[in-house]
């Protein structure tokens, strides 16, 4: 045990020492490598962070543990013809849908409705285009989660008493009272004049798209403002995620006996979920992960021939001392495991150097775009392995012509 201890020592050693006595071509060697485990462990760091944003921009947007029943509600593209289909065959959702799944859903925590259309909006000689100008129930804000900066958000009975009074969000504030607190002023929307008794955090943007160009009124007044026969979304949250899934079925097994659907036909509703959403961004994130890894990867064959080649140099400079080793009694496999084990260690300095790299551009990444980027123990022990096989897979054929020459004529060769 001692002595292959010994013997793998004395070949790192003497490995490091042949690196570090041609430092330039060793750094010139490893840019193919560097440049390789840079690139997979910034992409990888880069689907991560943009799977993290996306999602969190859902949560902000929808809650958690929150589920909507709607007309056409929908996770992914749909055919024309699945569309078409849907059109013909599903409801508009009405008043009493929402009070029958809000009286027959007991697992869920809350039940409330909403309604939405984009509105064009002018106030003291400023505009604002497609505010979406929202109906909703009281107890949205706590299905969604939402949070508010200033004042409140719709109380219940305002919702039944139809009053005329908004919610904004930090865009509105920001266009139209930038100067001013804007709770209790008026705003006119579709020619109404709505008293201002809260705003929104704000939330940001996702995709250039504003999360914050919008505004919540109660349902009725959205009733009595733009007419009753619109659609309704229905909005369910469970009381915690161990019973999400059951509160889910709750909700849709309700709406089918409120639409006296038998056990075979389909649903006349559409149905979504946070869950859905946040499979379907996993979805989309891996499929730009298994396009764009194995185009990352072709700088790392680069850099893999370009170290076989170097270490194919190393073997024809060195050949005296191999001749001189083979003629003191090492055998070929300790010379090649020599020569494997020096590439190998040249390639694992190239991937330090990437993961180095790496982690600078994912800093600088994070420091200058909403995307988080973090580099995990994954990515530094894939960083390190990767770099290493490759070195190690490289080697080999330098490794087993050093092996096979023959001491007496390499030792002529000084």
């Amino acid at each position: 045990m001692k002595a292959v201890f010994t013997f793998y020592a004395e070949a790192f050693r003497i490995a490091l020492q042949a690196i570090l006595s041609h430092k330039l071509r060793a750094f010139l060697t490893l840019i193919g490598v560097i440049i390789g485990v840079a690139s997979v462990i910034v992409v990888g760091a880069s689907i991560s962070g943009l799977n993290t944003y996306v999602i969190d921009r859902v949560s902000r947007i929808l809650g958690v543990n929150h589920f909507m029943i709607a007309r056409m509600a929908n996770v992914g593209p749909l055919s024309e013809e699945e569309w078409e289909k849907r059109d013909r065959r599903n409801k508009r959702l009405r008043w009493e849908d929402f009070e029958w799944v809000q009286a027959n859903c007991p697992l869920c925590k809350e039940v409330g409705a909403e309604a939405s259309r984009n509105v064009d909006l002018k106030q003291n000689g400023e505009e604002l285009f497609r505010t979406n100008i929202a109906g909703v129930t009281a107890n949205l804000a706590e299905i969604e989660d939402k949070t508010i900066a200033d004042g409140r958000f719709i109380q219940t009975n305002e919702v039944q008493s139809a009053a005329f009074v908004i919610v904004i969000g930090a865009e509105l504030r920001e266009k139209f009272f930038p100067q001013t607190d804007a709770i209790d002023k008026t705003i006119r929307i579709a020619g109404y004049a709505m008293r201002i008794v809260g705003v929104e955090e704000k939330r940001g943007s996702m995709f250039g798209r504003s999360l914050d160009n919008h505004a919540y009124i109660p349902l009725t007044t959205y009733g009595r403002m733009f007419g009753r026969l619109q659609s309704l979304q229905i909005h369910g949250k469970s009381r915690d995620r161990e019973e999400f899934e059951r509160a889910l079925e709750q909700g849709r097994l309700a709406m089918r006996i409120h639409h006296k659907l038998k056990g075979n036909q389909e649903d006349d509703f559409g149905l979504v979920d946070v869950q859905q959403v946040n499979h379907q961004v996993d979805q989309f994130t891996g499929s730009i992960a298994a396009v764009v890894t194995p185009i990352t990867l072709i700088s790392l064959v680069v850099g893999g021939i370009v170290v076989m080649n170097i270490m194919l140099v190393s073997v024809t400079e060195r050949t005296f001392e191999i001749g001189l080793r083979k003629a003191l009694g090492a055998r070929r496999k300790q010379i090649m495991l020599q020569f494997l084990i020096e590439s190998a260690l040249l390639s694992s300095f190239g991937g330090v150097l990437g993961l180095l790299l790496a982690t600078g551009i994912s800093w600088l990444v994070t420091a200058t775009t909403p995307i988080p980027m973090t580099i995990t123990i994954a990515y530094i022990v894939l960083s390190l392995v990767v770099s290493g096989g490759i070195g190690m897979i490289a080697g080999i054929y330098p490794a087993f012509r050093a092996a096979r020459l023959d001491p007496i004529v390499a030792l002529t060769k000084n």
